[in-house]
């Protein structure tokens, strides 16, 4: 029988502390809440105990960010979208901030095997003055253990609605897209980190943001398929492929280290969850 998983996690700030509670439905949890750099921010792993979708499996991920807290969020391993005979597997995730919110949402990677059914969607609503670094990276088969993803789509769909929409589908069979030098000229992984927020981001803020990102792409191996840029004025965003998911998700953590420290004057204290 297909799974349909839900989890709703609220942040509240009590006392000057970020507090997460947690209601769900099936094979979703939230371990326990860490506080490695004090009361402010609260650290929250999400497990999926399954470890991944089949055809006709959902999960439904809701975060709220209730006025000056500050959440984190990552995952303990990848999301897995196996082979489907039919069915789409879907993982649909809503990311909500009230005014003064900040958020963090830096789960590992999803990987798509051959033959899978697809659909990842993120959507992300940010009130006045309300903050959040997110990042997206998406794994096509398992090239390093010999599983080309020769089988199967991807629809992908990241969105803070009315003003910024990605959407584009992968097919395993368009070769044209996959290989072409203007497409994902045969690299596998796609990754993504942005800076989203409620009201414009200042200019010069802005333009740091960006130097401090293009720096980073300049000085990694990944310069000559990486880019950065600010699509609209509540938007920064680095994108970058690679022929596998390591050398993304470094890029991708060194951003966030750098964004964190730029943006909100804090240092990147990592979850330990990635120490693991």
């Amino acid at each position: 029988m297909p799974w349909h998983a839900r989890l709703a996690l609220a942040y509240n700030l009590e006392n000057q502390r970020s507090v997460a509670r947690f209601r769900h439905e099936g094979p979703l949890r939230i371990l326990q809440s860490l506080y490695p750099e004090g009361d402010a921010v609260c650290h929250n792993v999400l497990v999926h105990p399954p470890g991944g979708l089949v055809g006709g499996d959902t999960l439904d991920i809701a975060v709220r960010a209730a006025a000056g807290s500050h959440g984190l969020i990552t995952t303990p391993g990848a999301t897995r979208f196996y082979r489907s005979e039919g069915e789409l597997a879907l993982q649909r995730t809503e990311l909500t901030l009230e005014a003064g919110a900040r958020l963090e949402w830096l789960p590992l990677e999803a990987i798509c095997y051959s033959g899978c059914r697809a659909e990842n969607r993120l959507t992300l609503r940010a009130a006045e003055g309300a903050e959040l670094i997110g990042w997206d990276v998406t794994a096509l088969g398992l090239p390093g253990a010999g599983k080309p993803f020769e089988l199967g789509s991807l629809q992908q769909h990241i969105e803070v609605p009315g003003v910024w929409l990605e959407r584009g589908r992968i097919d395993a069979a368009d070769t044209r897209l996959l290989q072409s030098p203007i497409g994902l000229a045969g690299h596998r992984c796609l990754a993504s980190i942005f800076f989203v927020a409620g009201s414009p981001i200042a200019r010069a803020r802005r333009d740091a943001a960006l130097e401090v990102a293009r720096a980073l792409i300049d000085a990694h191996g990944l310069r000559e398929s990486a880019g950065a840029t600010s699509p609209h004025a509540e938007i920064i965003v680095l994108r970058a492929l690679a022929p596998v998911v390591e050398p993304a998700m470094q890029l991708l953590r060194q951003v966030w280290k750098a964004w964190r420290a730029e943006l909100w004057h804090m240092t990147g204290t990592p979850p330990r969850i990635w120490a693991m």
